[in-house]
C-alpha cells in the first residue's frame, strides 16, 4: 500500500518505495542521503585545512553552482487577464556563497523563490540544482528532492502548535524515512547547533519569537541541504531578535552553507556578500558586497550587537547519527 503524506506547505510527499517495501538498512540509508553524503564522502584532514586557512569547505565538494536559472518566466492567468510576474530572469547562485534577494512587494521576488524553492513550477525556461533539471520532475519527485537539497525558513515560523521543538526538528527526518534513536541524536544535533538543545522539549508557546525562529531553523538543516531558504526571516521578529537570527546566519555561512535570503529590508539585504535586486519580475541589479560596506561583521547603527554568549557553534555531529 503506497503511503502518502503532506508537509506544512501541503505538498505531498511520498515516502521512498524501499521504506515501503521495508527494503534491507543499506538500501535506506543510501537513498536518504544524509550523513554519508556531508560527512562520511570526505577527507577531513583536508577540510581541517581548509578551515584553519580561513576557507571553509563543504565535506567532499568543490565550488559548483548549486543554483543555475536560465530565461525562466512566470506567467499568471487572472481570467481572461495574464500577469507576467518573472521576465526572463537568469542568475547562478555558487555553493557557499550567501546571497539577498530584495525588492519591493509584488516586484517577482517572492516567486522566484517558490521557483527556486521548488514550490511552483516556471512557465518557461530552464531550472537546474545542483546540475539536475528539474522541470520534468513529477511532485512526489519534487518533493523528494526539495526535502534532501533545500531547507526553509519562513517569516511566520510555520510550527506546530502542541509540538515539542525536538519533534518540530524530526519531521523533515520522518519524510526521509529516518525515525526512532537516529532521528532523535539529528533532530538534537540540529538544535544543538542553533543554541537550544536546552529547549528541545519546550513547545512553541513556551518558546520566545526568536527561540522559534530558531528551532524553524534547525528544522531546516536537519536533512542536511545545500540551500537554506529564508523568506523574510527577520519580519515577524523585533530588532534586537531580528539581529541575533542574521548573526546565526553568518555562522552558518562562515561554515559553508549556501544562503539565499528574500526580503524587502535594505539592512537584512547588506549581511550577504551578494545582492541581487528585482523589479517588475527581472532582475535590475546583481551586485558584490564590500565587506567594509556589508552589515555582516557589525550590525546597523542602534541595532544591539550580539553577543558572543550567543555565538553558535560548528555542528559536533555524534558519531551515531552517521551513516
Amino acid at each position: 500500500m503506497k503511503l502518502i503524506y503532506h508537509d506544512l506547505l501541503g505538498q505531498v510527499l511520498c515516502l521512498p518505495a524501499c521504506i515501503q517495501q521495508r527494503a534491507p538498512t543499506a538500501r535506506l540509508q543510501a537513498h536518504c542521503h544524509v550523513g554519508d553524503r556531508s560527512f562520511a564522502v570526505c577527507d577531513k584532514r583536508q577540510i581541517r585545512k581548509q578551515e584553519r586557512n580561513g576557507k571553509p569547505m563543504r565535506a567532499g565538494t568543490t565550488p559548483n553552482p548549486i543554483i543555475e536559472i536560465e530565461a525562466v518566466t512566470k506567467v499568471y492567468q487572472m481570467g481572461e487577464i495574464e500577469v507576467q510576474a518573472l521576465r526572463g530572469v537568469s542568475l547562478t547562485v555558487q555553493e557557499g556563497e550567501y546571497v539577498a534577494v530584495i525588492g519591493a512587494s509584488g516586484s517577482g521576488k517572492s516567486t522566484l523563490m517558490n521557483i527556486i524553492g521548488l514550490l511552483d513550477r516556471p512557465t518557461s525556461g530552464a531550472y537546474r540544482i545542483r546540475g539536475a533539471e528539474v522541470s520534468r520532475l513529477s511532485k512526489n519527485e519534487l518533493a523528494d528532492l526539495r526535502n534532501r537539497e533545500i531547507g526553509f525558513v519562513f517569516q511566520r515560523f510555520n510550527l506546530l502548535a502542541r509540538t515539542s521543538a525536538q519533534r518540530q526538528v524530526e519531521l523533515p527526518l520522518f519524510y526521509a524515512g529516518i525515525t526512532g534513536r537516529r532521528a532523535k541524536t539529528l533532530a538534537l544535533a540540529a538544535l544543538d547547533r542553533v543554541g537550544l538543545q536546552d529547549r528541545a522539549h519546550h513547545r512553541p508557546d513556551e518558546l520566545s519569537g526568536g527561540q522559534q525562529q530558531r528551532v524553524a531553523i534547525a528544522r531546516a538543516l536537519v536533512n542536511q541541504p545545500h540551500l537554506l531558504l529564508a523568506d523574510e526571516p527577520t519580519g515577524a521578529l523585533d530588532s534586537k531578535t531580528g539581529q541575533e537570527v542574521l548573526a546565526l546566519f553568518d555562522e552558518l555561512h562562515q561554515q559553508g552553507l549556501t544562503l539565499l535570503v528574500v526580503t524587502h529590508d535594505p539592512n537584512v539585504a547588506r549581511r550577504a556578500e551578494r545582492i541581487i535586486t528585482i523589479s517588475d519580475g527581472a532582475i535590475v541589479e546583481d551586485r558584490r558586497v564590500e565587506r567594509s560596506d556589508s552589515a555582516g561583521s557589525a550590525p546597523p547603527t542602534g541595532a544591539p550587537s550580539h553577543h558572543a554568549a550567543d555565538a553558535v557553534a560548528p555542528p559536533a555531529i555524534p558519531e551515531s547519527a552517521r551513516l
